[in-house]
């Protein structure tokens, strides 16, 4: 493998906005398909996540797909749910962009605990991550469930050394969520001017 597993992500960045500053929806989405590879090295502690992510990309995805240039930008199939008064639905695009941005926010918080806290093991650096970001949103039954899985969590130093390739994982794995925090805060910055932000789990 060349490099490390955030290799291709941190090519794609360069590609997320466009010239003039906007959130272009394919690349965004690549970028979040870059990380897959990256949660399947978890193994079950991250089939929960992983399949919550891939499923609002396939759905985010499949609008994009169904015309590319009238949705080129990524929050302009939220501006047309909010205005057909559709945006609050459990199957809407908002709320696909909403929980998969929250579960990149917890993905961002875990790989920082990994960096901050050499001396943690894995089920801890998860469970502090899971507490700061995709906890508050979450019913009893969904927090159950990831509560358990977090205790399947693998190896860290294992983990650390399959994910590590030929590359700098920790300078990777910095760089990962140095340039992609600044994406999902502009994500939760238009979700909360159309009043979108704050959705919880049914």
């Amino acid at each position: 493998m060349e490099g490390t597993v955030f290799a291709a992500a941190l090519g794609g960045m360069k590609h997320v906005k466009s010239e003039q500053g906007e959130m272009l929806t394919k690349p965004f989405l690549d970028v979040c398909k870059m990380i897959l590879p990256v949660i399947d090295k978890f193994g079950a502690a991250m089939a929960l996540v992983k399949s919550d992510i891939g499923g609002n990309i396939s759905r985010l995805d499949s609008k994009y797909q169904s015309n590319p240039s009238k949705y080129e930008h990524l929050y302009s199939m939220v501006k047309e749910e909010v205005e057909a008064n559709t945006a609050k639905s459990g199957s809407s695009c908002t709320n696909g962009l909403l929980w998969l941005t929250r579960a990149m926010d917890f993905l961002v918080e875990l790989f920082r605990n990994l960096l901050v806290h050499p001396e943690w093991a894995m089920s801890q650096a998860c469970t502090d991550s899971y507490g700061k970001t995709l906890k508050k949103y979450h019913g009893w039954l969904a927090s159950s469930s990831f509560t358990f899985a977090m205790k399947l969590a693998p190896n860290r130093k294992k983990f650390m050394e399959v994910i590590a390739g030929s590359g700098d994982v920790a300078a990777d794995m910095q760089k990962f969520c140095s340039d992609f925090s600044p994406f999902l805060e502009e994500n939760h910055k238009f979700l909360a001017s159309v009043h979108l932000d704050g959705l919880k789990a049914s």
